[in-house]
């Protein structure tokens, strides 16, 4: 999509803080950080919101969760971490294309804001 802000951070056009790339998934640290570690994970494909998902796209969804395991791993997150989809405005979903939040390095609670 041309004007989408995480297309062009997936497309190199907009610099970003890097930790994880394949065919199908980008991974960046957020500019807004809510924890000490807080990634955003995004498909690399343009895809707005979770309501207009297709079956085809199962696979890339399971695959965005599994990214987050492997960094996770990859930072010694042991002692937890948290994974939130936002999805619309009163979730707090503030760009239109589908990211996954993997947030850890504090203690959370219950229930979130």
């Amino acid at each position: 999509m041309d004007n989408c802000l995480f297309c062009k951070i997936a497309a190199g056009e907009i610099p970003s803080k890097q930790v994880f790339e394949d065919n199908d998934v980008f991974a960046f640290r957020d500019i807004n950080p809510q924890a000490p570690h807080h990634i955003l994970i995004v498909p690399k494909c343009h895809i707005d919101r979770i309501e207009n998902l297709n079956s085809d796209k199962a696979d890339l969804m399971g695959k965005l969760v599994f990214t987050a395991k492997k960094i996770a791993d990859e930072f010694g997150l042991k002692t937890g971490y948290r994974l939130v989809f936002n999805n619309g405005p009163d979730s707090g979903q503030e760009v239109e294309h589908i990211h996954l939040h993997l947030l850890a390095g504090r203690k959370f609670t219950w229930p979130p804001g």
